[in-house]
């Protein structure tokens, strides 16, 4: 199997925008997924606001990531890439990079989700301390240790057990591929040590290869215990020959 572990940089991280009032797209370093590549930008209004973050994909990296046997897999960490945000977009948010994982054989609950996917996670957490999270069986006190419920939305629910170098996974009970719909999208949230410490968009290859055009809302806590942007909707786009996945429609809101 191919690895994603070459966090090559193919370009520099170009900004194209408008240098008086800070507008415009700032995107960051392009990053090597398999035969393809991956990058993040963050688009910013005129009052330096973030309007979108944007995670696009090429479709070389889509045609030529492994499809698994449909077996049903584990998180694979030899399938994953850092994505960092351009230097001048880092602190416009309270996330602070995102992680690039592909599945060929999806992961557990694999009746539900063992279809080849992409997990998109925007982290909330400092990149040192989302690798020290160690395998549950090892220590599984911090993966226990949940936020207060106003601080996740309603409805969702913890996936027994947890990921190293991820956390706790929360799922929405209502979604559709809970009640045996085929898994195409859904939406997750992660904790650890108290914290929600991503947004998840979760994603089918196959999915993703029907070049769809699709906005969804993003389920939202009552409170944040980090003041800043947070986005509300989440839109999928092919445009060219890339993907985007994109976080958008931000509001303000204040930590509790």
């Amino acid at each position: 199997m191919l690895a994603l572990v070459s966090l090559s940089l193919l370009s520099s991280c170009d900004k194209d925008d408008d240098h008086g009032n800070h507008s415009g797209e700032y995107k960051g370093p392009e990053v090597m997924v398999h035969d393809g590549k991956a990058w993040s930008s963050v688009t910013l209004d005129e009052d330096g606001v973030p309007t979108a973050m944007t995670i696009s994909i090429d479709d070389a990296a889509l045609n030529s990531v492994p499809i698994g046997t449909g077996g049903g897999g584990t998180h694979q960490h030899d399938n994953s890439v850092i994505l960092p945000f351009h230097d001048d977009v880092k602190s416009v948010t309270p996330f602070k990079y995102i992680g690039l994982d592909y599945n060929p054989d999806g992961h557990e609950p694999a009746a539900v989700y063992g279809l080849p996917h992409f997990d998109f996670h925007y982290y909330l957490m400092d990149n040192a301390e989302r690798l020290a999270i160690p395998a549950y069986e090892v220590d599984s006190s911090k993966f226990k240790a949940f936020p207060a419920p106003d601080y996740l939305p309603a409805n969702y629910a913890p996936i027994p057990g947890g990921v190293p170098q991820m956390g706790t996974h929360w799922i929405d009970v209502t979604s559709p591929e809970l009640a045996g719909q085929t898994f195409t999208q859904t939406f997750i949230y992660g904790t650890y040590n108290n914290n929600v410490t991503f947004y998840e968009p979760m994603i089918t290859l196959a999915y993703l290869k029907t070049e769809p055009v699709f906005t969804r809302s993003i389920p939202q806590p009552a409170k944040v215990k980090e003041s800043g942007y947070y986005p509300t909707e989440m839109e999928v786009h092919k445009h060219l020959e890339q993907t985007d996945i994109t976080l958008t429609s931000f509001i303000y809101r204040e930590a509790k």
